[in-house]
C-alpha cells in the first residue's frame, strides 16, 4: 500500500509539473516596455517600423530621463528599427530601399531626427554619427492629452505619401513622408492600372 500510495504521488507531481510547464509556455511576464512593430502601405511599397514601447509612469521624461541634446534610441531596449520598401524623401532628403536604426536629438523645441546603419545595436550605447545615411529637424509640438506609452505612428495622407509621427508625453512630431521619384511612381501606378483593366476584362469575356 505504502508503495501504491508513493507511486500516486509521483505520478500527481509530475502532473503537476507538466500543468505548470504548459502554463509557462503559453503565458509570460508583461514587459516593462512591450515590443511593437507598424506596418503601413506606402506608395508601391510598405515601410514597417520595430520599436519598444516605454510609459511615463510618473517621470518627467525630456530634458530628464530623455536628456536634450544627446543621441536618443527612440524607443526602449534595441534600437528602433525602420524598414522602406522603396526609396523614399524622407523629410526633404532621399533615403534609398532599406532597414535603417531610428535615433533622435531632442531639445525642447524641435528634434533631430536620424536614420542610421547600424539598426541592430542596444539602445545607443554604440551609436556612430559617421554611419548616419540622413538626419532632418522637425519641430515639436505639446499635446493637449498626455501620451503614456511611447508611440510611433505612420499615418497615410494620400495614396503616395505619409508622415512618421512620433509621440510621448507630451512631445509630438512629424517627418514627411514622399516617394523618392513620384512621376516614376505616377508612371508605374498608371501600367499596373492597364494590367489589371486588361486582367479584369479578360476574366468578363471568360464568363
Amino acid at each position: 500500500m505504502d508503495k501504491n500510495l508513493h507511486v500516486k504521488k509521483l505520478l500527481f507531481a509530475l502532473c503537476i509539473s507538466a500543468s505548470a510547464l504548459s502554463f509557462a509556455q503559453d503565458y509570460s511576464v508583461p514587459a516593462a516596455s512591450p515590443r511593437q512593430k507598424v506596418e503601413q502601405q506606402f506608395s508601391m511599397s510598405k515601410i514597417s517600423v520595430d520599436y519598444g514601447r516605454p510609459g511615463v509612469k510618473g517621470r518627467k521624461i525630456f530634458g530628464e530621463l530623455v536628456p536634450y541634446g544627446q543621441v536618443w534610441r527612440a524607443g526602449a531596449n534595441s534600437s528602433t528599427k525602420i524598414t522602406f520598401g522603396q526609396s523614399v524623401n524622407f523629410g526633404g532628403k532621399v533615403v534609398p530601399a532599406g532597414t535603417y536604426g531610428l535615433f533622435i536629438v531632442p531639445t525642447e523645441k524641435e528634434w533631430k531626427v536620424i536614420l542610421n546603419k547600424d539598426f541592430q545595436q542596444w539602445g545607443a550605447y554604440t551609436y556612430d554619427a559617421k554611419q548616419d545615411v540622413v538626419d532632418v529637424t522637425v519641430p515639436v509640438n505639446k499635446l493637449a492629452d498626455k501620451q503614456e506609452w511611447f508611440e510611433i505612428t505612420l499615418n497615410p495622407t494620400d495614396e503616395n505619401s505619409g508622415n512618421l509621427v512620433i509621440k510621448w508625453d507630451t512631445a509630438q512630431a512629424e517627418v514627411a513622408l514622399k516617394p523618392s521619384s513620384p512621376d516614376a511612381v505616377t508612371k508605374i501606378a498608371d501600367k499596373l492600372k492597364e494590367i489589371k483593366k486588361i486582367e479584369s476584362d479578360a476574366a468578363k469575356s471568360k464568363g
